[in-house]
């Protein structure tokens, strides 16, 4: 293998003569060669913005050469536009609890880019990290890749999901069905009351994640290494938030108090909760409908869900809610991760979180695989998705609970007789107060009608 040279304060090292890092970063690919979980893309394409608003801020400042602020924002629009140097950011989630070394990564690749290909002699600690510590930028860059997926990506979805269920509602709404508490025979619900309230759950569980998110817009850029802003102009930090604002198309603000943001990640925590919040709420939802789907002949076969794929290598003809099934297992992992998030929030000492990269890697996994789980779920399950009306109105002339309606004429003792009388004997709820009571036949159908119980 051909390499060349760099140098860093520790001295010379050998690295690839094909890559664009240097010496920081191939001193951290050797020492933490733990597992296969290299730094989500998000976070490189975060901190490569901030590398590039920063030269622009910092020339703007007075404080940084103009051809050298032309060369990194030049490479920086390489990095994330282009996409020519993904494979230069190799380092693992499992390195220093403040990603130092992912920030030093993106600093030597923007470096040796205005280095090696525009010929700009730019160094990665004076230059391209000049106002900033790893401590400000790593906490903003999980803010920033947070809120870009959900605002582009998560929200759409969430929609997306939500306008199927409204259509369900309003082309099937009226059928009446049975309700089930305890996964027992409850009283009559309209299938458009139970898809209102799957719908609800995802309505709620959005809100909640865009109240959480608003605190992510607080960025410490500006703090340096503890929030006094050591080495960083006044003005650096709202004049960064402004422009990242500007460039994404979402909004941040500079944090008032930048010793609390960089210390806590109480911000990303409360989100990555919300998002937990959902995944309980979607979690329930995919699981009524495997439910009710069950079957085709032997189960409640109340739902008819598209036959994507099949279900068996060995059972032909089987098709299985697979979708919801997928949906359900990233649900738990979400759940998971909000552990993992939680305990990693709690372990900074004095100034400085030290669990950075993984709180990163967990919420940007949890906020991409609910997206992509949702999406696929709407797309080719509830889209295809209808009720079984025959079935459905056949499990409901059965239900025992249909007594309930009676009680308040019969009373409660009565009516729980007449119920386990139709139990027994395998009668409807009809002909077992006709058996046991002097209702008459109008009285019955009045009583008995189940529009009348919903």
């Amino acid at each position: 293998m051909i390499e060349r040279i760099e140098h860093d304060s520790l001295g010379d090292i050998a690295v690839p003569a094909n890559s664009y890092w240097g010496a920081v970063t191939e001193r951290a690919f050797e020492h933490f060669q733990i597992s296969n979980e290299t730094m989500p893309k998000e976070i490189i394409r975060a901190l490569v913005l901030i590398k590039r608003e920063a030269a622009f801020v910092n020339c703007e400042l007075g404080l940084l050469d103009s051809i050298k602020a032309e060369a990194i924002i030049k490479a920086a629009n390489q990095i994330i536009i282009e996409r020519k140097n993904d494979n230069d950011f190799p380092l693992k989630v499992w390195q220093t609890g403040s990603g130092t070394q992912t920030n030093m990564n993106v600093n030597e690749v923007i470096a040796n880019i205005c280095k090696l290909d525009l010929g700009v002699d730019v160094h990665p600690n004076d230059d391209v990290n000049m106002g900033q510590s790893t401590n400000d930028t790593f906490s903003s860059a999980i803010h920033i890749a947070a809120r870009t997926v959900l605002e582009h990506n998560l929200k759409k979805i969430l929609l997306e999901l939500s306008d199927e269920f409204t259509k369900i509602e309003e082309k099937y709404g009226d059928i009446i069905k049975v309700g089930r508490t305890h996964l027992q025979d409850a009283t009559p619900i309209r299938f458009g009351d139970e898809v209102e309230a799957w719908r609800r759950a995802v309505s709620q569980g959005s809100k909640r994640i865009e109240v959480m998110s608003k605190r992510l817009a607080k960025l410490a850029l500006g703090g340096t290494a503890v929030g006094t802003g050591i080495n960083s102009h006044a003005e650096f930090g709202v004049r960064m938030a402004q422009r990242i604002s500007d460039s994404i198309g979402v909004d941040f603000e500079e944090s008032r108090n930048k010793y609390y943001q960089i210390s806590s990640k109480d911000a990303i925590v409360a989100f990555h909760s919300s998002l937990k919040d959902l995944a309980t709420s979607l979690y329930k939802i995919a699981n009524d409908i495997r439910w009710l789907s069950s079957g085709p002949r032997c189960g409640l076969e109340e739902l008819i869900i598209p036959a994507n794929e099949p279900g068996s290598s060995i059972m032909p003809g089987k098709i299985n809610p697979t979708q919801a099934e997928a949906l359900i297992q990233c649900c738990i992992q979400v759940m998971g991760n909000d552990t993992a998030v939680s305990f990693a929030g709690a372990s900074g000492n004095f100034e400085l979180n030290v669990c950075m990269p993984m709180i990163a890697y967990n919420v940007l996994q949890s906020l991409n695989i609910l997206a992509g789980s949702i999406q696929m779920f709407t797309k080719y399950l509830v889209r295809g998705m209808k009720p079984n009306k025959e079935k459905m109105d056949e499990n409901l002339a059965k239900s025992l609970m249909l007594v309930t309606n009676l009680s308040p004429v019969l009373g409660y003792e009565k009516s729980a007789q007449v119920a386990k009388h139709a139990s027994q004997n395998n009668l409807t709820i009809k002909e077992a107060v006709v058996e046991l009571t002097e209702l008459n036949e109008e009285e019955i159908n009045e009583l008995l009608n189940p529009e009348k119980m919903v």
